[in-house]
């Protein structure tokens, strides 16, 4: 252990490498507010991750909602009109209403708390129905819109009357509108915080829900538009294959987010490590510390939504006796884990003249 005379120099840098960190790109919607040491008590950073949670669970519900009457509508009007294209925003309006239910259980799953089977928690279980989620929207979306649209392709011409299959998919897209508008909403004021877009948030975050909820809501209001299109195509030259056409492309659309949101699922349960941004703001927050001379290891994985596994290795400043020091190692993990973005924080004593880290730029 090193002896620490001073930190002014070191202080000025990292300090003022915060607000650069916080608005990069790539940081949780959770990192300023759950980081935060003084800025927040300990009963108001919870209020404020209980307010989170509701308003995600409120994001779920309303599309949830919005899907299942939209289901049943398109129903309706696909065995009046016939028409491949409603067959498939049938059957999509199903399947997204399906892994809604998903969400909500990955919702409930992963608050959970830690216990002897499990001492990270069980935040991963977002990702596992997350997944299972996005394989629905596979199966039951895309492969019976693509399977439709090929079957319905050579259909014979036939007398068709969308009006009443245009006057669903106009009230699907009111719906479905307000739904990705409240997802979207929901994404841009997280977003804000760190100056990021909603895209980009929505994109990076840990929260599997949100996403899950976000892409499925915007292949809806896309979905719903090539089917207005295909039949009002099909409607205006007498060709069938126009609206098989539209059916395909839902099917090719669905599968392209299904496979996309299986990816960033994926990414989550394998072990996936935090941004360059959010791992340089923790390692400011450690060098800030008044107990701690440098680090020297780091590692920082997600184990949930917005929840982080961190091991550090450090040093401890001036010459202190092996139980003071472990009475320091264990005041200063209670600090993290006290913070609602960190799962479990373990601090270590780092190897003799092992290589310090640093900020950029410092």
């Amino acid at each position: 252990m090193s002896s620490k005379p001073t930190k002014s120099s070191e202080s000025h840098s990292t300090e003022q490498s915060i607000p650069q960190a916080g608005r990069a790109r790539g940081i949780d919607g959770a990192l300023l507010e759950a980081t935060s040491t003084s800025s927040y008590s300990a009963t108001n950073a919870d209020k404020k991750e209980d307010d989170k949670k509701s308003s995600s669970l409120i994001t779920v519900l309303i599309a949830v909602g919005a899907n299942l009457i939209i289901a049943i509508a398109k129903t309706v009007a696909a065995f009046m009109t016939g028409s491949a294209s409603m067959i498939a925003e049938s059957a999509h309006s199903w399947a997204d209403a399906g892994n809604g239910t998903l969400l909500i259980v990955a919702e409930k799953k992963a608050v959970k708390p830690a216990d002897r089977s499990h001492p990270l928690g069980y935040g991963k279980e977002a990702y596992v129905w997350s997944m299972i989620a996005a394989f629905g929207v596979f199966m039951a979306g895309s492969i019976v819109s693509i399977y439709t649209g090929i079957t319905e392709w050579n259909a014979p011409e036939t007398e068709t009357n969308y009006t009443i299959g245009f006057i669903i998919l106009a009230v699907a897209f009111v719906l479905e509108g307000f739904s990705l508008t409240q997802a979207y909403l929901q994404s841009k004021k997280h977003g804000e915080a760190i100056n990021v877009s909603a895209l980009g948030y929505v994109v990076d975050t840990s929260n599997p829900t949100l996403r899950g909820v976000f892409f499925e809501d915007l292949a809806a209001v896309i979905g719903l538009v090539v089917a207005a299109a295909a039949m009002g195509m099909h409607a205006y030259t007498g060709q069938p294959f126009w609206d098989a056409l539209g059916s395909i492309v839902v099917g090719i659309l669905l599968g392209m987010v299904a496979i996309f949101l299986i990816n960033r699922n994926r990414d989550f349960l394998v072990g996936y490590k935090v941004s360059e941004t959010m791992h340089d703001y923790i390692l400011t927050e450690l060098l800030n510390h008044p107990d701690i001379d440098s680090v020297s290891y780091l590692h920082l994985e997600w184990v949930g939504p917005k929840k982080i596994f961190m091991v550090a290795a450090v040093d401890i400043a001036g010459n202190q006796k092996e139980q003071q020091i472990a009475q320091k190692f264990e005041d200063i993990e209670n600090q993290f884990r006290a913070k609602p973005l960190f799962q479990e924080a373990i601090i270590t004593l780092s190897v003799p003249n092992a290589e310090i880290l640093r900020l950029p730029n410092s």
